[in-house]
């Protein structure tokens, strides 16, 4: 797929890049890696297309914040804490849900064509940065397409970063 040239892609002072080979994201600031945490990006892949299930490639910005103040573990669907919280009796409650727990950095893409707009639209494909059983997060890609964090790592990282912030995904 071409790469548009609309985008400002060059990297910022301050971004995060997610390496889909090495499996963890990296804080960035002026050219350094200040921090790195362990994440599982999608089963199936790179891929930008609408349906599927792989992880988007290029640059991207957090277009929203969502869970601040909330308890690590608070479980969310469409985006919205459902008031439960994730434990063991929850997990054999419903097994094999896809968890999107604690928080939630929502992504958009910068790279029309690419991971901007139409059937390629990281914001409405749903991608997010955001929490998972921490069993979920060990190196193996498995999630559905979204950036998956051990909760403690994704409250950290939620901490750091603002609305705004570009994030590089690497394959």
């Amino acid at each position: 797929m071409r790469r548009a040239v609309e985008c400002d892609c060059s990297a910022p002072l301050r971004y995060l890049r997610v390496s889909i080979p090495r499996q963890e994201l990296d804080l960035i600031e002026a050219g350094r890696v200040v921090q790195t945490w362990p994440v599982s990006t999608a089963r199936n892949g790179p891929g930008e297309r609408m349906g599927s299930g792989c992880t988007p490639r290029g640059w991207h910005r957090i277009r929203a914040k969502i869970g601040a103040g909330l308890p690590l573990g608070t479980v969310f669907k469409g985006r919205r804490p459902t008031g439960e919280i994730y434990d063991a009796a929850l997990e054999a409650q419903f097994p094999g849900r896809d968890w999107i727990l604690t928080r939630i950095l929502w992504l958009g893409g910068l790279e029309p064509g690419f991971n901007r707009y139409g059937e390629v639209d990281t914001t409405w494909r749903y991608i997010y940065i955001h929490g998972s059983p921490d069993s979920g997060v060990n190196g193996t890609p498995s999630s559905h397409g979204c950036i998956r964090m051990k909760n403690v790592d994704v409250a950290d990282l939620f901490e750091r970063v603002d609305v705004g912030t570009r994030v590089l995904i690497e394959s």
